[in-house]
Order: structure tokens, then C-alpha cells, then sequence
């Protein structure tokens, strides 16, 4: 019965997963980024200008309002741990289990459409957090919800389709965010240092649990810390791969293109990929890696207390940028700059197997095993903002706040469970079932985002505005986000 359910459940991926699906999320970036006139390429000084060059601005208007009214700030976070929360749950395995499995796959090709669809779907991304923020709900206490179940039920008027968003969400977060980042640390730590994984699930939920019910301000000052940090061991460690293997950099470099339109080979364990599979797997991985279109950082983003939507949407690019251009191309180059391509190895154990080429096997271990534990703990953590939202979004806030408790379970019960990979088929059905609805609605919404955009650059911010004066109104007579929606 079981294999029956896990076979149809294979095909539905498959399906889902299609050329076609690749094709679609394409052609909605390629959209996007003609119709602003590739703005993320024109623009990109204007966008580092506006998201990192206002890191410090933001940091001292945190420091003045916490130490004023912190009553106000319930519910909501800075524009930089809105982002940072995103990238908790972006910068997860699929930078580095995920892109090892793509070259694995699709060869060093996959590299080069990881990048492709990376430049287009920048614009995705910006406009996915942009609607987001515009949407968003207000509830009477200030609480801010918001993302691509609000502007499908909001702004096309849907709401099954935004239903229906909700639940692949529920169930990606309860099978990839909550059950499978543990479990993948305590396959880990049990291989390497013996350690009992119900022992490293146990600890992870328990951290999980501390952070998660301190609220979203709590989320985004656990992630604002961490991100950082992780981000830069794994940064600094690739850094030190690409320097002693300077030399490689040219034929690395060559070989990504080269291969990205014509078959590679096979070489020694590497049974070789057809020019489709690069394109795929490039594509497909790459989505996984940095979430643009999927529907997930718009959850975080909306908690933003930012003046206009098109500026947090801003911070979408940057996210993009810094998972693939930063994190996977490390990876990507770790692994075929140290030629273990060829070892027949796959996922998490060929970036080991990479980075054990250059540092001591147990440095190696170290270090990989350190990216693993904060990137899946960042995940699991930053993953319970849209699982509550989901929750709310198929609900109703009553009985979501009974079903918050549910995300805590998956991990510890199948901690010890060897076969739950087989669970990736429903999360990747789950994602399926997110990004769809959600790129449909970003390209029917598109109008919207582009008077957002230009409301924004021309400095007049009179089509934010409104929506913002709106919001409060209502907030300060008692009312519901809801009727906020329905208002509009």
C-alpha cells in the first residue's frame, strides 16, 4: 500500500516537475524582467544602495524604537531580519546538498542555467515581496500577516486558489522544514561522531520551540545573529578551496559554459548528462536554492516594518544574489575545481568529499557538519513563520494557534526512521502546488507591481501611501486586516 502511494506520488513529481513547469517559471521572469526593462541588471548599484548600504540607518532606527515604544514593533520586524529570516530558510541544504545533486545529475552545465534563471528570476522575487508588503494584513494589535495567499485572495479575488497555497505550504513546512532538516543533522552527526538522532532532533526542536514562541521579533533577532555567522564559515571555508586552486579557476570556469551547451561526458563514477538534464536540474535546483517564485520569503518579508513595498522588495534581489551567486558557485566550484565529480558520490557527501581534498578529512567533517547543523536549524526555525501564516491563511487564526504545536512533532517521531527521504516527494509536490498558483498570481498582478515600482523610484509614494494611511485607519478604529482587504 505504502509503495503504491509513494509510486503515484513519484509520478505526480514528475509531472509537476516537468519541462513545461521549468518553462512557465521562466517565461514569467523573462516577463517581468522585459517589462522593467531588466531593472535588476540597469539598477543593481540602485538596489545595493537601498538594501545593504541602509544596513547601518536601519540598525540605529531598531536601536531608537526599542528603546521607545517596543509595544509597537510586536508583530514585525526590521527590513534586514525580515530578509535574514527569508535567507534562514533559504540558505538551507538546497545550496549545498542541493547543488552537489545537480552537477551530480545534470553535470558542471547546470551551473551555468542555475545562473540564467538566477538573473531573470531576480525580478520574480522582487515582485513577489513587493506585493506581499502591499497586500499584507494589519490585525487590530498591529500583528502583520502577509504573502501569496493575501495578494491571491486580495488581489484577483480567489480565494480557493489561496487555499490551496496555504496547504502545499502546510505541508512543505511540515515535511522538508520541520521533519527533514532535523533529520538530515541527525543522519549526519550519527555517521560522523555516533551521536543518537533522536538525541539531535530532541535538542533542535527544543531550540526551535524557544525561538519560535518568542514571536516573529524574536525569529527575526535569532536570524539576524545566525545567518551572518553561518553564512560566512561556509564563505570563508570555500574561499580558502577557490585560493588553493587558483589555478583551476579558468577550466572551471570553462567548463560551466562549455558543458552548459553540449553533453558531458562521463568521467570515472560520473555517468555523464544529456544538454536537457543540465537545463533542468540547473533550473529546478536553483529554484529550490534561492525560492524565487515559490511563494516563501514574501511570508517573511510581509512582517517588514518598511515605509514602501517596492523597498523591501528590493531585499529579494539581494537574497537571490547571495544564495546563487555567492553560496552555490562556492559549492559548485569546490566540487569541480577538486575533480571528486568523478567519485560517484552524491549530495552532502561530495561537498565532504570536496572540501576533504583541500583541509584535513576532519577539519572537513568539522566544517561541513557546523553548515549543516545552523543552516537546517536557521531552516527549521525561519520555516515556522510561513507555517503559521499557512496555517492562518487555511484556518482561520483560531485554530492555527492550536496547530502550531504540530510542527514540533515530525522530527522527534521519525528521528531514527532511516527511509523518511522518501518523504522529499510530497515537500517537492508541495512546492509544486505553492509556485504555481503563486507565479500565476505575480503575472496577473504584474500591473500592480509595476505602478509599485515607479511609485517608488519617482519618489512620490503616493500609491504605497494610500494603502499605508489605509491600513493604520482602520488598526486605529479596531477593525480586522481583513475588511482592510475587502476595503481595497
Amino acid at each position: 500500500m505504502i509503495d503504491s502511494i509513494l509510486e503515484a506520488a513519484g509520478w505526480l513529481d514528475q509531472m509537476l516537475w516537468g519541462p513545461w513547469t521549468i518553462v512557465f517559471i521562466a517565461s514569467v521572469s523573462i516577463y517581468l524582467s522585459i517589462r522593467t526593462k531588466f531593472f535588476q541588471l540597469r539598477r543593481l548599484g540602485f538596489i545595493l544602495r537601498n538594501t545593504l548600504g541602509t544596513l547601518a540607518q536601519h540598525a540605529r532606527t531598531r536601536r531608537d524604537e526599542e528603546k521607545g515604544d517596543s509595544a509597537s514593533l510586536k508583530g514585525r520586524m526590521t527590513p534586514f531580519q525580515a530578509t535574514a529570516t527569508a535567507l534562514a530558510s533559504t540558505v538551507g541544504m538546497g545550496s549545498i546538498a542541493g547543488l552537489a545533486a545537480a552537477l551530480s545529475i545534470g553535470g558542471p552545465g547546470a551551473v551555468f542555467w542555475m545562473w540564467v534563471l538566477a538573473v531573470v528570476a531576480t525580478i520574480t522575487k522582487t515582485a513577489e515581496i513587493t506585493l506581499a508588503v502591499h497586500y499584507r494584513d494589519i490585525d487590530n494589535t498591529g500583528r502583520i500577516r502577509g504573502g501569496p495567499m493575501y495578494y491571491i485572495r486580495r488581489g484577483l479575488g480567489w480565494p480557493v486558489l489561496a487555499v490551496l497555497f496555504s496547504l502545499g505550504i502546510f505541508v512543505n513546512a511540515l515535511c522538508s522544514a520541520s521533519l527533514l532538516q532535523a533529520h538530515t543533522v541527525g543522519r549526519a552527526f550519527l555517521a560522523s561522531y555516533g551521536v543518537n538522532p533522536y538525541f539531535v532532533a530532541g535538542a533542535m526542536t527544543i531550540v526551535t520551540a524557544i525561538v519560535v514562541i518568542g514571536g516573529v521579533r524574536r525569529i527575526g533577532r535569532f536570524s539576524e545573529a545566525l545567518v551572518p555567522l553561518m553564512s560566512t564559515v561556509y564563505i570563508v571555508g570555500g574561499l580558502v578551496v577557490f585560493v588553493l586552486n587558483y589555478e583551476a579557476i579558468p577550466e572551471v570556469f570553462a567548463m560551466i559554459v562549455r558543458h552548459a551547451f553540449a553533453p558531458a561526458p562521463a568521467i570515472g563514477g560520473f555517468a555523464g548528462a544529456a544538454l536537457m538534464q543540465a537545463v533542468q536540474a540547473g533550473m529546478a535546483r536553483g529554484m529550490f536554492s534561492n525560492e524565487a517564485g515559490m511563494g516563501t520569503a514574501p511570508m517573511a518579508h510581509a512582517t517588514a516594518d518598511t515605509d514602501h513595498p517596492f523597498a523591501q522588495g528590493m531585499w529579494g534581489a539581494f537574497e537571490v544574489f547571495m544564495v546563487t551567486f555567492v553560496i552555490c558557485t562556492i559549492t559548485a566550484f569546490a566540487v569541480l575545481s577538486t575533480g571528486v565529480l568523478s567519485s560517484g558520490e552524491s549530495g552532502i557527501e561530495l561537498v565532504i568529499l570536496a572540501f576533504s581534498e583541500v583541509f584535513p578529512p576532519a577539519v572537513a567533517a568539522a566544517l561541513i557538519s557546523f553548515c549543516i547543523l545552523t543552516f537546517c536549524l536557521s531552516t527549521q526555525i525561519g520555516f515556522f513563520v510561513y507555517y503559521e501564516t499557512a496555517c492562518v491563511g487555511a484556518f482561520g487564526v483560531k485554530w492555527a494557534s492550536r496547530l502550531r504545536w504540530l510542527y514540533f512533532i515530525p522530527p522527534v517521531i521519525f528521528a531514527g526512521v532511516t527511509e523518511v527521504d522518501r518523504v522529499w516527494v510530497f515537500a517537492n509536490i508541495a512546492v509544486a502546488v505553492c509556485a504555481l498558483p503563486n507565479l500565476i498570481a505575480v503575472l496577473l498582478l504584474s500591473g500592480a507591481f509595476m505602478r509599485l515600482m515607479r511609485d517608488y523610484i519617482d519618489g512620490s509614494f503616493q500609491f504605497a501611501a494610500r494603502a499605508i494611511d489605509e491600513s493604520k485607519d482602520w488598526v486605529q478604529k479596531g477593525r480586522t486586516g481583513e475588511q482592510i482587504g475587502n476595503h481595497r
